[in-house]
């Protein structure tokens, strides 16, 4: 049949926790140097105890991410990447995977199966933070893990029962209640951040856009033949003064200037979040210190352009 076996988790993390869960003791994993910075902390902690060993590998290298695959064991990926936007040529790199006999699991909250089903791309398991975009109002915890594998499905079955991450039925519930309005949410939320992702980058004090929708974006390419889609989730460096070489105070003030949209770290809800994502010591050294990642929401996108303009001018060096 066409229905796919998939598991609730307590937390976006659960369910992180249980895809790592699937390399054997001693084997080796290898993720993405710009991953989620949760996924990565947990594999290092895996490897510091023995459990695992780790291989990092640059995601716009392709040529070394395919050369770590050798041995692997699981190969773990994210495309769109948090918070950099990078584009993956997933069908290749989880070929490459498979010709190594690694398991691939596929991290994609950003893209939700709306606009991305990696499944259909060849992945083995794909994860989700129902906290993001599928439940979608900023009020819940949750992960989901999915599969066509039903031997795999199994197997995580049996460790979610063990382990205790199992959801409460009333987040299970409120997740339930997202997912009904998930495509209207998604498709306002995407135009908003395609129409401001055009101005940010006609701006002067905005030194680089991040989002595949952009025909200059490099990764416009892959994305549209990829994603159904380009999402909503925006990531802009901003113009660094001569002081502040980096940009990490300027970035901190553009946020600390904004008052419709929320500074938190969270993605996904109807309302509009932005976070420099560098001021976390656990963010990869990769990302630079004058991002800033906007999650867009479904308000108007007049309010929220009047409020990223007044920001940038505040901030200005």
């Amino acid at each position: 049949g066409s229905e796919v076996p998939g598991l609730a988790y307590a937390s976006g993390m659960a369910a992180v926790t249980a895809g790592l869960s699937l390399v054997p003791i001693g084997g080796v994993a290898v993720v993405l140097t710009v991953s989620y910075n949760g996924t990565l902390g947990l594999a290092r902690q895996l490897q510091a105890d023995g459990a695992l060993v780790l291989r990092e590998v640059d995601p716009t290298n392709l040529a070394e991410t395919i050369a770590a695959f050798d041995g692997a064991d699981l190969v773990w990926l994210e495309s769109p990447t948090n918070p950099m936007l990078d584009v993956l040529d997933l069908p290749q790199i989880i070929a490459a995977a498979h010709e190594q006999g690694a398991t691939v699991v596929v991290d994609n909250p950003f893209s939700t199966p709306l606009r991305q089903r990696p499944l259909e791309l060849g992945a083995d398991l794909v994860v989700h933070s129902a906290t993001k975009f599928i439940a979608g109002h900023s009020d819940v915890l949750l992960g989901l893990a999915v599969t066509r594998d039903p031997e795999l499905c199994a197997r995580l079955l049996a460790k979610r029962s063990l382990s205790g991450a199992i959801p409460g039925p009333f987040e299970a519930w409120l997740a339930l209640r997202g997912l009904r309005t998930l495509a209207v949410r998604l498709d306002r939320s995407e135009e908003s951040a395609t129409e401001l992702a055009r101005r940010l980058e006609a701006h002067p004090e905005v030194a680089r856009v991040r989002y595949p929708g952009l025909p200059s974006d490099p990764g416009h390419r892959l994305a549209t033949e990829q994603l159904e889609g380009y999402g909503a989730i925006v990531s802009i460096e901003l113009r660094p003064g001569l002081d502040d070489p980096a940009g990490a105070a300027r970035a901190e003030a553009f946020v600390e200037a904004l008052r419709l949209i929320t500074p938190a770290t969270s993605l996904g809800g109807v309302e509009s979040l932005a976070e420099r994502r560098r001021r976390h010591p656990s963010e990869p050294s990769v990302v630079p210190e004058s991002l800033v990642r906007l999650s867009i929401g479904i308000e108007h996108v007049e309010d929220l352009w009047a409020d990223l303009s007044q920001a940038l001018d505040a901030s200005k060096a």
